[in-house]
C-alpha cells in the first residue's frame, strides 16, 4: 500500500529521564489508537529490565512498541541501524494511523529520526588507537579534558560518562580539524512526514524526588541482583549505564553499597540536567508538564489539522 505521508504526523515525546514519559506517552497512543517507537537508548536491551525503567509488560499491552527489547546487550548497535529500524516501524504505523509516536530521553536517536544522519568521516587506524591510548592511560577525565578544550559546544551536551561519544568526538576533530559540533549541523534530511516535538519536564524539587523515589524502587524490585548477574560482561557497551555502573564500582570494593545507591541518584539528576540542555536547543519544541494531557491531545490535533 502507498502511504500518503504529507497526511503523517510523527509526534516527539520526550523529556528528562524519570519525568513520566513512558506513562504519557502511552496515553496519548491509546488516544490516538497509534503505536510507540523507542528512542530510549537504555530500553533497547531485552536483558535489562530493572535498571533502564523498561515498560512493564501491562503498559506494553496498552499500546504497540516497536525496539524496545529488540536487541541483546551482546548485539552491535549504532545510530545508522536505529535510523533503518526506526523508519520501517514508522513505515508499519502509519499504513494503519495518520500518527505515529517516538518516545525516550536519548537526543541522539531523537534527532537522527527527525533530521537524518551528517555525514561523519571515518578515523583512520592510527587517530583511533591514539584516543583508546588516552582513555586507556588518562580514563574519561582524560577525555573530558581534551573534548573540552577541542568541542566545547559539544562537551557541553555529550554524555560524559560515556566514552564512546567523547572518543568519536574526538576521533572527528582530529582527524579533519574540524568540531563534531559544527559537521553534524550541516546536512539535515527532510522527512516525508510532519513533526512535532513535545517535550515533558516538572519543578526541578519534584523532578529529582522522583529520581529518589525510583532509585529506591529499583532496588527493592531487584536492581543488585541485576547488576550482579551482568557483572562479568561489564565491559560491553549496554552496560555504561547509571544504576549499573555505580553498583559495578562497589562490587569492585571503590566504595560502599549506601554510597553506591547515592550515587546513582546523584548521577540521574546530572544525567537529567544534560538531557534538559540538550532539550532547549529544540526551537520548535512545545513544553508541557506530564499531567497535561488534553492540552498536549488539543496541541497535537490543531497542528495535524
Amino acid at each position: 500500500m502507498r502511504i500518503n505521508y504529507k497526511d503523517k504526523l510523527l509526534v516527539v515525546i520526550t523529556g528528562p529521564t524519570a519525568v513520566g514519559k513512558t506513562e504519557t506517552s502511552i496515553k496519548i497512543a491509546e488516544k490516538l489508537n497509534t503505536g510507540i517507537v523507542s528512542a530510549d537508548a537504555r530500553q533497547f536491551y531485552k536483558e535489562l529490565k530493572i535498571g533502564t525503567a523498561a515498560p512493564t509488560s501491562t503498559e506494553l499491552a496498552r499500546a504497540k512498541h516497536y525496539l524496545t527489547g529488540h536487541l541483546s546487550i551482546f548485539d552491535y548497535y549504532n545510530v545508522s541501524l536505529f535510523e533503518q529500524q526506526a523508519l520501517a516501524a514508522l513505515d508499519e504505523i502509519f499504513a494503519e494511523s495518520d500518527f505515529a509516536i517516538l518516545t525516550g530521553g536519548s537526543g541522539l536517536y531523537i534527532d537522527t529520526l527527525c533530521r537524518g544522519i551528517d555525514a561523519m568521516p571515518d578515523a583512520g587506524p592510527d587517530v583511533r588507537n591514539k584516543v583508546k591510548n588516552i582513555y586507556r592511560d588518562e580514563g574519561l577525565e582524560g577525555l573530558q579534558t581534551l573534548l573540552q578544550q577541542a568541542d566545547p559546544e559539544y562537551f557541553k551536551e555529550v554524555d560524559k560518562s560515556n566514552p564512546n561519544r567523547m572518543m568519536r568526538g574526538l576521533e572527528v576533530f582530529l582527524s579533519t580539524g574540524e568540531k563534531f559540533s559544527d559537521l553534524r549541523k550541516k546536512t539535515s534530511i527532510q522527512r516525508p512526514f510532519r513533526i512535532k516535538k513535545i517535550i515533558l519536564n516538572r519543578p526541578r524539587p519534584e523532578l529529582n524526588e522522583r529520581i529518589q523515589t525510583r532509585t529506591r524502587l529499583m532496588v527493592q524490585e531487584g536492581l543488585i541482583e541485576e547488576a550482579i548477574r551482568f557483572f562479568p560482561v561489564r565491559h560491553l557497551n549496554a552496560m555504561n549505564t547509571v544504576g549499573y555502573k555505580e553498583l559495578f564500582a562497589w562490587m569492585q570494593n571503590q566504595y560502599s553499597l549506601i554510597t553506591a545507591i547515592e550515587k546513582i541518584s546523584t548521577n540521574t539528576r546530572r544525567y537529567a540536567k544534560r538531557q534538559l540542555t540538550w532539550f532547549k536547543k529544540y526551537d520548535d519544541a512545545m513544553w508541557f508538564l506530564p499531567d497535561e494531557q488534553n492540552r498536549i491531545l488539543s496541541y497535537i490535533q490543531k497542528e495535524r489539522d
